[in-house]
């Protein structure tokens, strides 16, 4: 049986729970292609995944990682066909786990080209991002060209990838962070404004930009009690779209203000959604935003790169919340 090298959880607990081991080189099945992979983006359901909060779904495998990028080693010849791809084409993929390994099984509905002109770390650093912030900014929050988007949390790997879709399909983008430094980079990124949440309040900041009409959408990212506060600053007829919850489960909010400004309150979350549902998504971000990065007017904002065997490293940093970007692992060609 072929191995490969892989990372992972030996138990549940700290960085350096995380190890590098050999497995069997996984085989594709009916719809999926297998990938050797060159880059494992790292993403916050991963340091979940290690800790014990978030097991993978039932059938993922038990390997950390939701992005890679790398080269179809072999697949479903007719599924592939279907979606224009073949042996040896340079792919990034969303998978529902196995990403830290020298090779992954993709589902074929769930892989995009790496954009023209993107070399494997950066094209790793994308599925996850751009997968969430389109399902949950254009199609659950159907951020319109005009409205006003607050997001919270404007540096993360999510934040980056959403000021930047925000601002090229045409709306204004407000996004808060934890510095003074980290406000500037969302500056940088196109923010229309940025808040330092340490030192400002961004009910006040967001009402005083609006001119207090309030913002369309909130992506919200930290949940607890934020929500009574996101709920404050929002415009009438606006969309909170929750999708981690970094600041607690529970919250108090005004029902009152829900009702008179007919607000609307979601969330969701990624991983064990459908095949069908992925797939959709994957096919708006070809059309829609895979030119965008082509062009050169969205781009991928990576903080750092390890070699896979640091990957408790790279752990470390991105619970340190130091990181501006996206990190992401290497792997040595199998």
């Amino acid at each position: 049986m072929s191995m490969m090298q892989a990372v992972e959880i030996s138990a549940f607990g700290a960085p350096e729970v995380l190890e590098l081991c050999e497995r069997p080189k996984p085989v594709a099945g009916a719809g999926e292609v297998l990938i050797r992979v060159s880059a494992s983006g790292i993403n916050r359901p991963d340091v979940l995944q290690r800790s014990g909060a978030y097991p993978p779904p039932p059938g993922a495998s038990d390997l950390p990682g939701l992005e890679v990028a790398g080269v179809i080693e072999s697949g479903d010849a007719a599924a592939m066909a279907k979606a224009g791809f073949g042996i040896g084409d340079r792919v990034c993929a969303l998978v529902a786990g196995g990403g830290y390994a020298q090779f992954c099984l993709a589902p074929v509905g769930q892989c995009l080209p790496v954009p023209e002109g993107f070399d494997d770390v950066a094209a790793a650093s994308l599925p996850e991002t751009f997968f969430t912030v389109w399902s949950n900014v254009f199609d659950r929050g159907r951020l319109q060209p005009g409205e006003t988007l607050l997001i919270q949390g404007g540096t993360s790997g999510i934040g980056v990838t959403a000021i930047q879709l925000a601002k090229a399909l045409g709306a204004k983008v407000i996004a808060t962070a934890g510095s003074d430094e980290k406000c500037a980079t969302c500056l940088a990124l196109g923010a229309d404004h940025a808040i330092n949440y340490k030192t400002q309040d961004f009910v006040a900041e967001a009402m005083n930009f609006t001119d207090g009409r309030g913002v369309d959408v909130v992506l919200d990212m930290v949940a607890g009690s934020y929500v009574s506060r996101e709920i404050e600053c929002m415009a009438e007829d606006g969309r909170i779209v929750i999708i981690a919850v970094q600041g607690g489960v529970k919250a108090e909010i005004n029902a009152g203000l829900v009702l008179r400004r007919r607000l609307v309150i979601t969330g969701s979350t990624l991983r064990p959604r459908p095949l069908a549902f992925k797939t959709a998504i994957a096919q708006s971000l070809r059309e829609r935003v895979w030119p965008l990065l082509s062009q050169g007017k969205v781009k991928p904002v990576i903080h750092s790169v390890f070699e896979a065997a640091r990957a408790p490293e790279a752990h470390a940093l991105m619970e340190s919340n130091q990181h501006i970007g996206k990190i992401v692992l290497t792997w040595a060609r199998a």
